[in-house]
């Protein structure tokens, strides 16, 4: 056979089939009459309704109001490839998240839609009437059952089916092979009878190209559509979706709550594998992996990459390599949180002498972060705004940077606008909202945000740092290589602000303590 030949022959198989070479899955008609076969029946019993229910409906409600008379199209997203045929674990995108309720690792390329109804008239007295449409479960008499490694229960184990989801959720569904004509019915210049659409885009690529496509078939002059018009109605969903996770209700709060005991028992984790950190190339991985074993034992995931920093990488303030020693009398700084199976993560940061016991240095460094965060903290008030947070815990760390000699000048002109230098060994954000993701929120409009009135149901984090690189010559050597940054997960109450992670220790002599008392044969010294 000559190259020609070769290449004919290689050319046949496209390139999409070839990860599937190594399968050798039977295809003879014998296997698959047999395969279908003799497979106890499907269970018939529903689901109890989730607690999260009537919450998801409230939310989904709220939204209706917004949107009245517009179809809504909220997608889950896809599977997302690792490699060849291998996916990343799968995660919902967090708005189809917070108006289904649906958490773990469903569903992937589901997809809700609002459809517009008669004012008043829709679920819970909306406008809008709510389906759910994903891949049901398929028979075990198909071949999808044991064939399809991506959603075959052969391969990844039972799905729901429709009337379980429903029953479930309190939601309708419907198969995912009538998504198409939802979507695309009727869509048109609301002028003319036809249904205006908005789409939460960027989260699954097919389902941007069918909105796309819908627009430009009904469009009175397709040639001249200004997209930038129907992307800002796009964009003005995705922003209603992110200013709803503002308040948490009750609901959402038990899952915070879980998902900050959780961490605080990683935490644990942590200080019980430090002296095996402490004899290790990459003790840093240690500490890691010690804290997602815990978010896998109790959570769905981490909710986000762990920073386990020691010496000189706490000073980078998304440290995530993990690849360095952890050496004694050096501080580690570890950032990370679990995410519960709902979704919802915790994000508590905590910097531990690496030996159980902080240096004098070490000691002033951390106290003064700390009285940062109680500054914070007392300034965290209802009816307070969200940036004062920044501005008393900075002006802590202004005054002590002013008293150690390190400030080039007056504490009043570093804090004002035209200053900040003090935001040299500072240079991040004092607060971020926190829920379903680690940073919630993130397309709420800035006067809903950073310039938004504290009120109850908020979750932030309050988290201020020091980080004195030892690249950094124009401090004394005593400072260099040392990162200190605490950050604990607030909720506020009508009565103030609520420290949901004030179980792990804060203050130095405490986090000594717990350290010491985890591991009583070090006589309070690690390592």
């Amino acid at each position: 056979m000559n190259d020609a030949d070769n290449t004919q022959v290689s050319a046949s198989q496209p390139l999409d089939e070839r990860v599937n070479n190594r399968s050798q899955r039977p295809s003879s008609d014998a296997f698959k009459a047999f395969m279908a076969s003799n497979w106890a029946p499907a269970t018939q019993q529903l689901p109890e309704r989730d607690a999260v229910a009537d919450h998801a409906a409230a939310r989904r409600r709220a939204i209706s109001g917004q949107f009245k008379g517009e179809r809504l199209v909220i997608p889950a997203g896809p599977l997302k490839v690792r490699s060849n045929d291998c996916d990343y674990r799968f995660r919902p995108h967090s708005a189809f998240a917070h108006l289904t309720g649906l958490g773990l690792d469903h569903e992937p390329d589901a997809v809700l839609i609002l459809e517009p109804v008669a004012e008043g008239t829709g679920d819970d007295g909306g406008n809008h009437h709510a389906t759910l449409y994903f891949r049901p479960l398929a028979g075990r008499d198909t071949e999808q059952f044991y064939a399809d490694s991506r959603s075959g229960e052969f391969w990844i184990g039972a799905r729901p089916t429709l009337a379980e989801f429903k029953a479930k959720l309190g939601l309708d569904t419907a198969d995912i092979s009538e998504l198409e004509l939802a979507i695309t019915k009727n869509v048109g210049a609301p002028e003319i009878g036809g249904i205006s659409i908005r789409l939460v885009r960027k989260v699954d690529e097919n389902i941007d190209a069918l909105v796309d496509t819908a627009r430009y078939n009904t469009a009175k002059d397709p040639d001249n559509l200004d997209l930038s018009v129907l992307d800002a109605l796009d964009e003005k969903l995705t922003e209603a979706l992110s200013e709803l996770r503002l308040l948490k209700d009750e609901w959402e709060i038990e899952q915070m709550k879980t998902a900050v005991a959780a961490t605080v028992a990683g935490f644990t984790e942590v200080v019980k594998a430090l002296p095996r950190a402490l004899t290790h190339h990459r003790g840093e991985r240690v500490v890691e992996g010690a804290f997602f074993a815990r978010a896998r034992e109790e959570g769905n995931e981490l909710g986000y990459d762990t920073i386990a920093a020691s010496g000189n990488n706490a000073t980078v303030l998304h440290w995530t390599r993990n690849t360095g020693k952890v050496t004694a009398g050096e501080l580690l700084l570890l950032d990370a949180g679990v995410e519960a199976d709902s979704l919802y993560t915790a994000d508590i940061t905590r910097t531990l002498p690496a030996n159980g016991k902080f240096s004098d240095i070490q000691r002033k460094v951390y106290e003064a972060v700390l009285d940062a965060a109680d500054a914070g903290f007392a300034a965290a008030q209802p009816g307070t705004r969200f940036r004062d947070i920044h501005t008393a815990a900075t002006t802590v760390l202004a005054e002590r940077l002013a008293e150690w000699g390190l400030l080039p000048v007056s504490v009043e002109e570093a804090v004002s606008t035209e200053g900040q230098q003090h935001r040299r060994w500072m240079p991040h954000g004092t607060s971020h909202h926190l829920g379903l993701d680690v940073h919630d929120c993130a397309q709420a409009k800035r006067d809903l945000y950073l310039d938004g009135v504290l009120t109850p149901g908020m979750v932030f984090t309050i988290e201020p740092g020091l980080y004195f690189k030892n690249e950094d010559i124009g401090i004394p050597e005593e400072y260099r290589g040392i990162g200190v940054r605490i950050e604990d997960d607030i909720l506020m109450t009508a009565d103030g602000p609520v420290n949901l992670s004030a179980a792990l220790p804060r203050k130095a002599d405490d986090v000594e303590s717990w350290m010491a008392g985890i591991y009583l044969e070090f006589d309070g010294q690690i390592g």
